[in-house]
């Protein structure tokens, strides 16, 4: 019988690990989605790694292997679910937007969805958890940053002009108020009339 290879065996080898890491990523993701969940649903208290982890369909020690801590879990999760959100807010307008309104509205949706809910529950945790405080600071940093670049592109928006990063950070500021307001009642009717206005205060100032 010849021998195989040292190339062939590490074809066979790499074969053999691919599977691995792709399934290592689907468990990795099924974690992040459920902790959003649990975290909208449940807030702080109630969501636990053993209670994310049975929601994924998956055991607590593969829920520890992929994420060490509590923490670590939860501000993951947050900043996975902004990135993708991130990411379907832009493929709304591949082509540019040219209704503002249109994203005003679209950037209001932003704070009135799960994403919104569980990222309040970690800000609330983070206010009494030392641990958790810095990481969430630095989380909400980057995702607000990242949020303020996607209003700016979508909105055409000059930021060398006077006056205009501190209307596009007051949109945002007004979406979040929303949001706030959307977790008590229904304020979808209230809401639409705000972001009307807003699309006309905006094509004021921004020109």
């Amino acid at each position: 019988m010849g021998s195989v290879s040292t190339d062939e065996q590490q074809t066979e080898r790499t074969t053999e690990r691919v599977p691995k890491q792709d399934r290592s990523r689907a468990t990795r993701q099924r974690l992040l989605q459920a902790a959003v969940a649990c975290l909208a649903e449940h807030g702080w208290a109630g969501s636990t790694v053993a209670v994310v982890a049975e929601r994924a369909g998956v055991s607590r020690g593969a829920a520890q292997h992929h994420f060490r801590t509590r923490e670590d879990l939860f501000t993951a999760a947050v900043e996975y679910v902004a990135e993708e959100r991130s990411t379907a807010l832009r493929a709304l307008f591949p082509e540019g937007a040219t209704d503002r309104r249109a994203v005003v509205s679209a950037l209001v949706d932003l704070y009135t969805g799960p994403l919104f809910r569980a990222a309040l529950h970690l800000w609330v945790a983070a206010s009494d958890e030392d641990q958790l405080r810095p990481r969430v600071t630095e989380l909400e940093a980057h995702v607000g940053r990242e949020t303020h670049r996607i209003a700016v592109d979508l909105l055409g928006a000059d930021e060398s002009r006077p006056g205009v990063r501190e209307t596009v950070q007051g949109l945002l500021d007004m979406a979040r108020g929303l949001g706030l307001a959307n977790l008590l009642t229904d304020d979808a009717g209230r809401r639409e009339r705000v972001v009307a206005q807003w699309a006309e205060v905006l094509d004021e100032a921004l020109g």
